[in-house]
């Protein structure tokens, strides 16, 4: 793995400095803004309901953002500071909620509040270098649900990493296609598990304003150090499109595979995707629907990331309506309806009894400075 590691770095510096050295001067950093120092904010409070689900204030174990049910709180409290002067940037951000206690649970009390910390400076034009923590390069939805077009997040979203610890080189091509290649210390941890680094690129090509096309991707083992190792292979793609000025659409497709704990054994995999359409009705109302699937063989990632021969298959579908009113530009009020079914028994209802439907309501009212 360290030989992989090395090269890739190595590959990534060479290629942007090739890059860099053969671009026009019309590529030069844009002017240092006016005032390099920023700060922001951002609280989402919310209250949820299910139904047909256990006799607990706990949502299923699979879903982490907005988790808490028949209970007024937080999903998560952001606050921090970010500097840009077009040349060195950094950020430190820190948070607290229900998102931060259920994501973050197997990090260590000291880092799990951290919500982005790092430090990056232009090694190149049109080039950053960046190392810490930050927002993960996988995926079409953010922690921050002001910036997602649902309430509550996909099982994809809610699946893979939100957060990432590392070093990350981000390569603007040009307006229209920017380059990111990462070196991480793992599948969404702060802290390494193990003695190897997992590896990440993503490409981002927005050929008109309205088409924006992603790939990114995932190698590495995530298993803790005295464990077997295997290895996990992933893909994220998605593509999103506006329509019209109040009609927009977006598909997202994730593919994963991981070594199987006897050498040779199959390997389990999983894929899921989703589709989204979002429709301004008027000035300050908007609505959005969503599809999507998750089949995920003996619950790999979704129930465990180390599943065991006598774990059983994941299969599931959802579809919510979320509706939208922002009386202000920085204030949103949400509502969302959900409802989940799979083939099999996937939860206990309230009576103690499987069930393969799940339904839940959420609402939000979310503020941002």
């Amino acid at each position: 793995m360290k030989p992989l590691v090395l090269f890739t770095a190595t590959a990534l510096l060479t290629a942007s400095a090739a890059m860099a050295q053969t671009a026009p001067d019309s590529t030069a950093a844009a002017a240092a803004p006016a005032n390099p120092l920023t700060t922001y904010g951002f609280v989402d409070g919310y209250y949820g309901y299910d139904f047909k689900h256990a006799a607990t204030n706990q949502r299923p174990g699979f879903l982490y953002s907005h988790n808490r049910q028949n209970e007024f709180t937080v999903n998560n409290a952001v606050i921090g500071l970010r500097y840009d002067n077009g040349q060195v940037r950094g950020a430190l951000g820190l948070h607290a909620g229900t998102y931060v206690s259920a994501n973050y649970a197997a990090e260590d009390q000291v880092l799990k509040h951290l919500y982005e910390a790092y430090a990056g400076f232009r090694p190149f034009k049109k080039a950053w270098l960046d190392v810490g923590i930050f927002g993960s390069h996988i995926g079409f939805e953010s922690a921050i649900s002001k910036d997602n077009w649902t309430l509550t997040r996909s099982l994809m979203a809610e699946n893979s990493p939100y957060y990432e610890a590392g070093a990350r080189l981000t390569y603007e091509v040009s307006p229209k296609l920017t380059l990111t290649g990462l070196v991480l210390n793992g599948w969404q941890n702060i802290r390494e598990n193990n003695q190897a680094k997992a590896v990440g690129t993503q490409i981002q090509w927005k050929p008109t304003d309205k088409l924006l096309i992603n790939s990114s991707t995932f190698y590495g083992n995530e298993q803790p150090q005295d464990s077997v190792r295997r290895r996990r292979y992933f893909h994220d793609f998605y593509v999103s499109y506006a329509a019209t000025d109040r009609l927009s659409l977006a598909l997202v497709f994730d593919v994963g595979k991981q070594e199987s704990e006897q050498r040779g054994g199959k390997a389990d995999t999983w894929h899921t995707g989703a589709a989204f359409v979002r429709y301004k009705l008027a000035d300050k109302w908007t609505a959005a629907a969503r599809a999507e699937y998750y089949n995920a063989d003996r619950g790999v990632i979704i129930s465990s990331i180390s599943p065991v021969a006598a774990a059983t298959d994941f299969k599931v579908q959802a579809a919510s309506l979320n509706l939208d009113y922002a009386p202000t530009s920085n204030v949103t009020f949400r509502v969302e309806g959900r409802t989940f079914h799979g083939r099999q028994p996937f939860l206990t209802d309230r009576n103690g009894n499987p069930t393969r439907n799940y339904g839940n309501l959420t609402s939000s009212i979310a503020l941002s400075f």
